[in-house]
């Protein structure tokens, strides 16, 4: 998902100065407000978060 889609969530979430966030953390705020977990970014090869919207975006391989 793109930045500025994560910040248009975040806003209908009532999380304020989005772009003071970085996007893990902006994810992670949403997960908070949203009652889940905020663990985006944590998972090493396996999330059991199967409903999770970031789920996708959470497992891909980093880029070197």
């Amino acid at each position: 998902m793109r930045l500025i889609d994560i910040e248009k969530k975040a806003r209908s979430l009532g999380i304020k100065d989005t772009w003071k966030y970085s996007k893990k953390e902006l994810i992670r705020a949403i997960q908070r407000k949203e009652g889940n977990f905020d663990c985006f970014g944590t998972a090493v090869n396996y999330c059991d978060q199967f409903n999770c919207l970031w789920r996708q975006d959470c497992l891909k391989p980093t880029q070197k």
